[in-house]
């Protein structure tokens, strides 16, 4: 039955899916019409909006460029691929591949989603080179599963929010005069049974949703070369100039790699486990940087891996308007005031969550979800003498959720493999709902004291 509900939305999705950027468009659309129907914002209101989303997120997909960019030239190293080929020669069967690459996505997800996000992308094209008859969409679907349990890991936005003292941001802190340490968010019992639980039973989901032999779209010799890339290894001239001796020289990529290990040092010895955005992009680079050896191997590798950002470079700019769209004529608000109305006190982590969720889709950014709903989540806990804590996850774990239909965090993925977001959204529905399942329960027992 699962196998076939999966077939089921796999066709949906590859028949009437539109391309992500098209996706994108027409939540444009949507946003400002709701937008026009359910706030006092007029037209010129909604495009003002608009427009100054479009160019509000450019930094940020910049870092998103550079994530994947720092990321794939890593997997090009020597080492990265003989540690990715070792995994990989796990996967002794298609339905071990897709298992296999579902857990390590999932839990390089809750350690941090951005590293989980290119390591399971390459695990999948590798695991999908090796095993050739494994369904490659299938199994970039199961590299994509860490960015549905990232808000409940160590990266997870909102919980790190919370631990931070004097954010502007901490609104728990504002109200109770206290930090929230992630003891109480992600460590809670609460949480980490439902993630671990999660972790460990989305890769038997794939194990079920496994196409048969007839209807695999397996990854050609000739497509997994081009995809993977071979080693890069630019060989110096048989008459090298002085140009070249500087290209090729270790002394020079040595000297900068102790600049950037002393930088790391600082940073993590000063601020402790502070794996950010940022770090984790300089991470990456200093890694490339230094296991390719020269400087010149790390210019061709990049060379490569620009070429799979075209899909981040076209859309993430039409969600900042959409982000704009929802923020700047308060319609998330409105949104999020509808499921607080008709809560109770038994049913209020699980509206948050569903409504965490709905708002994903327009707002998928954990950091700029809690912009919008934190407010009226925290303070709705607080008249309803709720815990607030507990509230405040309920957004973390909705924004999480629906990532598995939102092909934003989604692009670096695709652009790494070459697909597009209807390939795998199939399967990722299948996800969706085991997740919705699970959380929704989890959610309604909290809030029924039984939890």
């Amino acid at each position: 039955m699962i196998r076939k509900l999966a077939q089921f939305f796999t066709y949906i999705m590859r028949h009437y899916l539109p391309d992500a950027y098209l996706f994108a468009i027409l939540l444009t659309f949507l946003s400002a019409i709701l937008a026009l129907l359910f706030t006092d914002a007029d037209f010129m209101k909604v495009i003002t909006t608009w427009g100054k989303g479009v160019y509000g997120i450019v930094a940020f997909a910049m870092q998103m460029i550079l994530v994947l960019v720092t990321g794939y030239c890593l997997a090009l190293t020597k080492p990265a691929k003989k540690f990715l080929d070792a995994v990989a020669s796990l996967a002794t069967t298609p339905v071990k591949g897709a298992m296999i690459t579902a857990f390590v996505g999932s839990l390089g997800g809750l350690l941090n989603w951005g590293f989980g996000l290119i390591l399971g992308g390459f695990l999948a094209l590798e695991i999908a080179r090796r095993t050739k008859k494994s369904d490659f969409p299938m199994i970039v679907a199961a590299a994509y599963t860490g960015l549905g349990i990232w808000h409940m890991g160590f990266s997870g936005s909102i919980p790190l929010l919370l631990a931070t003292p004097k954010h502007n941001m901490n609104l728990i802190e504002k109200i109770t005069g206290k930090v929230t340490p992630v003891a109480d968010t992600i460590l809670a019992y609460w949480n980490l049974a439902p993630a671990l639980f999660l972790l460990f039973t989305i890769p038997l989901l794939f194990y079920f949703m496994h196409p048969k032999e007839e209807d695999v779209i397996s990854l050609t010799d000739e497509r997994a070369k081009e995809l993977l890339g071979e080693t890069v290894d630019v060989e110096k001239p048989a008459q090298p100039t002085l140009a070249d001796h500087v290209d090729h020289s270790y002394i020079i990529n040595i000297i900068f790699a102790l600049m950037g290990l002393v930088y790391l040092y600082q940073h993590f010895s000063t601020k402790g486990l502070d794996l950010n955005l940022d770090i984790v992009i300089f991470l990456f680079f200093m890694a490339g940087v230094i296991l390719h050896g020269k400087p010149i191997n790390y210019v061709r590798a990049v060379n490569i891996a620009i070429k799979s950002c075209g899909g981040i470079a076209l859309q993430f700019p039409l969600y900042g308007g959409i982000m704009g769209i929802l923020i700047g004529t308060g319609l998330a608000k409105v949104i999020a005031n509808w499921f607080v109305a008709i809560s109770t006190k038994e049913t209020f982590y699980m509206f948050q969550f569903w409504s965490a969720g709905l708002i994903n889709m327009f707002v998928p950014s954990g950091g700029g979800q809690w912009a919008v709903q934190g407010p009226i989540t925290v303070e709705a806990a607080r008249l309803m003498n709720i815990d607030m804590v507990k509230s405040a996850m309920m957004v973390a774990w909705g924004d999480q959720w629906t990532n598995m239909i939102q092909p934003f965090w989604a692009l670096p993925l695709l652009g790494l493999a070459g697909l597009s977001a209807r390939d795998i959204m199939g399967y990722t529905t299948m996800v969706l709902l085991w997740m919705g399942l699970v959380l929704s329960c989890v959610a309604l027992l909290l809030g029924m004291g039984l939890f």
